[in-house]
C-alpha cells in the first residue's frame, strides 16, 4: 500500500475528508446496535485496518514504528481515542450538521493552545477568526439549550479539543508517527466501550455498518489525512478539510432527510468562514 504515499498531499486530504464526511449518516443507519456497541465494533475494525496497513507497508519494521513513537505516541493515541468515542456519542445526541460544523473549529483551538502553551504569537487575523468561530459555536450551542441536542453539542466540542491536544503532543514530539497512534486509539476506544457495553452481539447488518465505519470512514479516512498532511501546507489542509463539514450535512439531507435549523446553518457558516479566514492569512504569511 505504499502507492498511497505517491498520491499528492492535497488529493489525499480531499480523499480523507470525503471518507470522514459520511460517518454521520452511517451512524444513524444502525437498526438495533446501541451507542457503545457501535463504538466498540467501529474501533475494532479501525484498529484492524490500521494494523493491516502497517504490516503491508512496513512489514517487519512495523513494530519499530511503535517503539519510535514511544510514550508520546501512546498519549497521542489516547487523545484520538477520545475523539473516536465522542464522535459516535455526539452523532447519537444531536444532528449531523451540528457535529460536522463544530469539528472544523479545531484550527481555532490550535491557535489558542499555541499561544498559551507553545508561546506562539497570535496575529490580529487569528484573533478575529477565534472570535468568529466562538461566536458560531455559541450560536449553535445556545440554540440547543432551548431544543434537543445540547448534550450532543457539548460532547462534539470534545472532538476538536482532543484533536488540539493530539497535535500539541505531536508538535512537542516530532518523532511520533500518527499511523501507529491511530492503531492505539482504536484499541483504547474499543476498551472504553467494552467496559460499558451490555452485549457485544449485533445484527449482521449492523456489523457490516460497523465494518464500513471502521475500515473506510476512520480507517482509510485518517490514513489519507495523516499521510497527506505531511506534504501539504497547514493552510491548505485547513481549507480542504472543510470538505467533511460541507458534505456531511448534505449526505444527511439527501439520505436521511435531516434538515438542520437555520440558526445552525448560520452558526456553521460563521465557523467555516473563520477557518477560511484564518487559513487564507496563514497562507499569505
Amino acid at each position: 500500500m505504499k502507492f498511497i504515499y505517491k498520491i499528492p498531499g492535497p488529493i489525499l486530504i480531499l480523499m480523507g475528508s470525503f471518507f470522514l464526511s459520511y460517518g454521520g449518516i452511517v451512524v444513524k443507519s444502525f437498526e438495533g446496535a446501541d451507542l457503545w456497541q457501535i463504538v466498540f465494533w467501529r474501533s475494532i475494525f479501525c484498529a484492524m485496518t490500521i494494523g493491516i496497513f502497517l504490516l503491508i507497508t512496513y512489514k517487519k519494521k512495523a513494530v519499530e514504528k511503535f517503539k519510535i513513537a514511544g510514550f508520546p505516541g501512546f498519549v497521542a493515541g489516547f487523545f484520538m481515542s477520545l475523539s473516536f468515542s465522542s464522535y459516535v456519542f455526539a452523532m447519537y445526541h444531536t444532528t449531523v450538521a451540528n457535529v460536522n460544523f463544530i469539528i472544523p473549529s479545531q484550527i481555532i483551538f490550535l491557535a489558542m493552545v499555541g499561544y498559551f502553551f507553545l508561546k506562539e504569537k497570535i496575529s490580529v487575523y487569528t484573533l478575529i477568526s477565534i472570535v468568529l468561530a466562538l461566536s458560531g459555536i455559541l450560536l449553535m450551542v445556545g440554540f440547543s439549550v432551548s431544543s434537543e441536542g445540547f448534550l450532543g453539542n457539548m460532547v462534539a466540542l470534545l472532538i476538536p479539543i482532543s484533536f488540539t491536544a493530539l497535535v500539541t503532543v505531536v508538535r512537542k514530539n516530532p518523532n511520533v508517527d500518527m499511523v501507529p497512534a491511530m492503531f492505539i486509539a482504536g484499541l483504547l476506544a474499543a476498551l472504553y466501550a467494552s467496559l460499558i457495553v451490555k452485549s457485544f452481539y449485533i445484527s449482521p447488518k449492523d456489523l457490516f455498518l460497523a465494518f464500513f465505519l471502521g475500515t473506510f470512514q476512520i480507517g482509510l479516512g485518517f490514513i489519507c489525512l495523516t499521510i497527506g498532511s505531511k506534504s501539504t501546507p497547514a493552510a491548505i489542509v485547513g481549507i480542504f478539510s472543510l470538505t467533511e463539514a460541507i458534505l456531511g450535512p448534505i449526505w444527511a439531507w439527501i439520505f436521511i432527510n435531516e434538515v438542520p435549523p437555520l440558526i445552525v446553518i448560520i452558526g456553521g457558516a460563521i465557523i467555516m468562514f473563520s477557518v477560511l479566514f484564518q487559513s487564507f492569512f496563514a497562507r499569505k504569511s
